[in-house]
Formats: structure tokens, C-alpha cells, sequence
């Protein structure tokens, strides 16, 4: 039984329907996640996704309970029904699926897709891809989701979905994957690379108007939550967020891949990574892109709690996370939960246990029993550059003003007495 949230206000409780101190097993690096990814979080053991001992890492969202709060990032980590399943077994909080459409004979991928960018001693930080959206076919994908739902009736299963300014298409796809009781909906409105190119994907996220009018479209078909993907790709990426919250979505997912072009073969003089010789710009996701995630996850986090006041609005942060401190950065900005995808496809489905083991050391280290106790904390010290120069300019005053002398070599003979006077309490 999964609690959830009606699309109208209150909690129900349904089978199936998609409406809505720890224990360490055995350090990072002796398992799957492994190869030092996890910086020392521990690996623990999890049962259905949630914890066994310690802090406890539930989180509700849209009235949609989440065993922890890491959830597959849309993308090849839920492209098919057995890596999905993988995920399930790991204990992954929840599953994205890779995003659909209804007519995936459109969509036609390219090898090589990837790029990676390496530091100066060869480790990978920054992931290019110019991956589309799942071409498998839209009814197969239906039919293995569906197994999924029958096999995994308890567990978080969300549909991303993608389509063209076409009404009765969004209906159709909203329908039909309704039917197999997901719980949720994550709209991609931020591909960034091949779908803009068909008016889909980042072209709608970077145009408010537009926007808007698929955003209240899918809401008068939807009766379950509504996520929208933002786009990075922008320059201040709260307005379309707001546009999408306005327009009846439940929440906000940010950020998708920066657009960016990984660098260019100085032996080939070809950009990467190259097919026949030629390129285009790509996404840009993984450790990298992080700080410029937090940025954008923060400004949304703030346009929510000043716009919408008082509304269960959630926010799902992405882009960078490969540690249980960096899902940590994530919530205190104001994320409910944290999506991974590069991650995954470097580290694999085992990553999790760390990551849920990295982010219950944080909770022991300042003793917080729950995910919600800290959400969102760090948001009241993020102010204006002005608002800055305020402060230090009135702690720089009252340094001045201090009353007292510090210690006995301060004593003055010219101001001996002005001195002792203002050392008097009465």
C-alpha cells in the first residue's frame, strides 16, 4: 500500500494506484559503487529501498512515499525492464523512466554519443551525451513498465514524457501510462540536444508562453503529480518554473544537461565525440556541473517559497551527485529528493547503499532523525550581493564600537579614565 496525494487536496491510501545510528557493512570501494566513488561513505544494506538501522531516510513527496530519497535520473539507467528492475533490487527510492513519446520511430541515436573530460590525473569529472529519448517502441515500453508495476507494486515507478505542441498527443500518452497506476509524471521540457530541433524537449522549457500552454494542458488530463524538467539552458530558470507551478504542476525537477561541446581533437582538428567526422553540442552532466545545479535548484527553492506559500510544491535536484554529501547539499537547498543518472552509468545501480550510507553519517554528524528536518535549512543564508556588503559593514562598526579594552596592555594614561568609565555596568 503506497500513501498518495489526490490532484484535489488530501491523503489517500491505495494499493497500487498511482495518484497520486548506521549499520557499515563494508567500506566504499569493496562493492559494485565502489572504485572510491563514494569518498568513505559506507556501504549499507537496505531492504526494499529502505534503511535497516539508523536515521530514517523516507521522504513523503506529492503524497508519494519514497523509501529514501535517491531516484534514478530519466535517462539509460530506466531505459528497459532490466535495468529498471536492477534499480528496484538495489534499493534505488524510486525509478524514472528513460523518456517516452508515443512515435519512437523518430528517434534515431548515433555512435559514438559520449564524451568524457578527465582532470589532470585522469579522472573522469564532466560526461558529454547527445543520447535522445528512448527509441524503443512505445507499446513495449508500456508492456515492460507494466511487468514492473506487477512485480514492484510498492515502489516508486515514474513516467517521463515528452511530446510535440500537440494537445491531443499529450492526452493520448498521459492516458495510456496512466493506466499502468506510474506515479507520477516527470515532463521533459529540457532535452537539450536533437528534440529541440522538433519544437520538443529544451525548446518548450526555454519559452514561458509555450510552456504554459502544455503545462495546463497535461494538468486537465493528468490525476496524478505532475514534475516538470527544467532546462539549465536559461538564463534565470525560476520563471519558467514558476510558469510550469502556475500552470497546475505539483513539482520541479532541475537541472537537465548544460549544453556544451566537450572539446575539440587536436589531432583531427574534430570536435568530440565525432560520428563521420562531424559533431554537435551535447550535454553536459556529471561531478562538473554541480555548483551551477545547486545555483538553479537554490533559485527555484526560493521562487516556490515566496510565489507559492504554503503549497505542497516539491522539488527534485539533479546534476552531479555521486555522494551521500552531495545529495546532502541538494536537500538543504531545498530538494526533496535527488535524482542520479551520469552517476549510475559510471558506477552502477550498487551506489545507492553508499549514498544512502554517506547521507545518514551527515544526519549522525548533526544529529538529524529525519530528511525533513533538514530541507531546505541553508536557504536563509543565500542573500544579495548588497545584502552583503550590509552585514560586513555592520560587523566591521560594531568591532568599532567594541565597549571595553581587550586585555591590560590597551590601558591608556591620556584616556585612563574615559577608559575605566566605560567599563562601569551602573
Amino acid at each position: 500500500m503506497q500513501l498518495h496525494a489526490s490532484r484535489h487536496g488530501g491523503l489517500q491510501c491505495r494499493p497500487n494506484l498511482a495518484r497520486r545510528n548506521a549499520v557499515t557493512v563494508r567500506a566504499a570501494g569493496t562493492n559494485g559503487s565502489a572504485n572510491g566513488v563514494s569518498k568513505g561513505d559506507p556501504y549499507i544494506p537496505l531492504k526494499n529501498g529502505k534503511v535497516v538501522d539508523g536515521p530514517d531516510l523516507s521522504v513523503v513527496v506529492n503524497g508519494i512515499k519514497f523509501p529514501n530519497p535517491f531516484v534514478i535520473g530519466s535517462g539509460p539507467p530506466g531505459t528497459n525492464y532490466q535495468v529498471m528492475k536492477k534499480a528496484f533490487d538495489e534499493g534505488w527510492g524510486g525509478v524514472i523512466c528513460k523518456t517516452l513519446s508515443l512515435d519512437s520511430s523518430k528517434v534515431i541515436n548515433v555512435t559514438p554519443r559520449y564524451a568524457k573530460l578527465r582532470d589532470s590525473a585522469g579522472k573522469v569529472f564532466g560526461w558529454q551525451n547527445f543520447e535522445l529519448i528512448s527509441d524503443r517502441p512505445f507499446e513495449t515500453m508500456l508492456a515492460e513498465m507494466k511487468r514492473l508495476r506487477e512485480e514492484y507494486p510498492d515502489r516508486v515507478l515514474i513516467a517521463s514524457i515528452m511530446e510535440e505542441y500537440n494537445k491531443d498527443a499529450w492526452a493520448e500518452i498521459i492516458g495510456r501510462c496512466e493506466e499502468l497506476k506510474v506515479d507520477a509524471f516527470e515532463i521533459n521540457f529540457s532535452c537539450p540536444h536533437g528534440m529541440p530541433e522538433r519544437k520538443m524537449g529544451m525548446a518548450m522549457g526555454q519559452d514561458c508562453e509555450l510552456l504554459t500552454d502544455v503545462c495546463k494542458w497535461i494538468n486537465s488530463y493528468a490525476t496524478i503529480p505532475v514534475w516538470a524538467k527544467m532546462t539549465p539552458n536559461i538564463t534565470d530558470i525560476s520563471q519558467p518554473a514558476h510558469c510550469a507551478v502556475a500552470a497546475g504542476c505539483e513539482g520541479v525537477a532541475a537541472i537537465n544537461t548544460i549544453q556544451c561541446v566537450t572539446g575539440v581533437n587536436l589531432d583531427t582538428l574534430r570536435p568530440d565525440p565525432a560520428v563521420e567526422g562531424y559533431s554537435t553540442p551535447g550535454g553536459y552532466s556529471y561531478r562538473a556541473v554541480k555548483p551551477i545545479a545547486l545555483a538553479k535548484v537554490q533559485s527555484i527553492a526560493q521562487m516556490i517559497r515566496r510565489d507559492f506559500p504554503g503549497k505542497d510544491i516539491s522539488l527534485s535536484g539533479i546534476g552531479g551527485v555521486e555522494t551521500g554529501a552531495d545529495a546532502a547539499e541538494f536537500i538543504l537547498l531545498g530538494s526533496d529528493t535527488v535524482q542520479v543518472c551520469t552517476g549510475v552509468m559510471i558506477h552502477g545501480y550498487e551506489l545507492v547503499h553508499n549514498l544512502c550510507g554517506g547521507l545518514q553519517q551527515f544526519m549522525m554528524k548533526h544529529d538529524f532523525k529525519s530528511v525533513s528536518e533538514f530541507k531546505g535549512h541553508s536557504l536563509q543564508y543565500l542573500t544579495t550581493h548588497t545584502d552583503l556588503v550590509a552585514r560586513q559593514k555592520a560587523a566591521i562598526a560594531a568591532k568599532k564600537q567594541r565597549v571595553g579594552l581587550a586585555n591590560d596592555a590597551e590601558w591608556s594614561g591620556d584616556k585612563f579614565v574615559e577608559q575605566s568609565a566605560k567599563m562601569v555596568a551602573n
